[in-house]
């Protein structure tokens, strides 16, 4: 099941971790939740009024197994995934996490619960486009970490860069699930000062917001 949170704009809460369903005249999932969410991921399609046949791309803001796993319930649907540059290696399967950083670990103990996946992954660097959205570099949780921001929608996907905890506000990855806190308080700083205003915001874990997405994040900068 999904819930809207704008025009062409959906929600799916997985249970601890979120995907988004968007419609920016290609039909665009981002982030894919565990492998054990393929059968929500495939009927939140149908409860938005598409087929899985109408999917045409899958954004993924990073590398971890709560965002990736569910890849694998979209092998042999013609599309394709984009990642950031840094981060593609792990999601293609061709390198793994680095055991000499504590994440990395965590990444390594995940990894029988991805699959590499059957359709192209595509790295993206800071600066690119995909349709609507404008892709850009906010390293620290993961080294290939990237946010999306369609300025067209008015909305912004914010992966694990920050996480909401029931208060209305945004905080930043904590320690225990990131390669490096002070890279991930610089790229808030970042993503703040050059992202366009936006309303819809969505992460990967907490309740999303409909509107005042900037001001949010403005706020959380304030707090560093």
């Amino acid at each position: 099941m999904v819930t809207p949170l704008a025009d062409d704009i959906w929600w799916y809460d997985l249970g601890g971790t979120n995907a988004y369903l968007v419609d920016d005249g290609a039909l665009t999932l981002v982030d894919t939740g565990t492998r054990f969410h393929a059968s929500d991921l495939i009927g939140g399609l149908r409860d938005a009024g598409f087929e899985l046949r109408d999917l045409d791309r899958i954004l993924l803001t990073h590398y971890d197994v709560d965002h990736v796993g569910g890849l694998s319930a979209f092998d042999g649907v013609e599309l394709t995934i984009h990642v950031g540059a840094r981060d593609a290696p792990f999601v293609a399967g061709e390198r793994k996490a680095p055991l000499s950083n504590h994440k990395g670990l965590v990444q390594r103990l995940g990894r029988p619960l991805i699959s590499a996946p059957d359709n192209p992954v595509e790295p993206l660097d800071d600066g690119d486009t995909v349709g609507s959205f404008t892709v850009y570099d906010t390293p620290g949780h993961t080294p290939g970490h990237v946010c999306y921001v369609s300025e067209t929608l008015s909305a912004a996907f914010l992966g694990d860069l920050v996480v909401e905890r029931g208060d209305g506000r945004f905080h930043p990855s904590p320690w225990l699930l990131s390669y490096d806190t002070g890279d991930v308080a610089q790229s808030i700083r970042s993503l703040a000062e050059r992202a366009p205003d936006f309303e819809v915001a969505g992460m990967g874990h907490g309740v999303p917001f409909k509107t005042g997405g900037s001001e949010r994040l403005a706020d959380a900068v304030g707090r560093l």
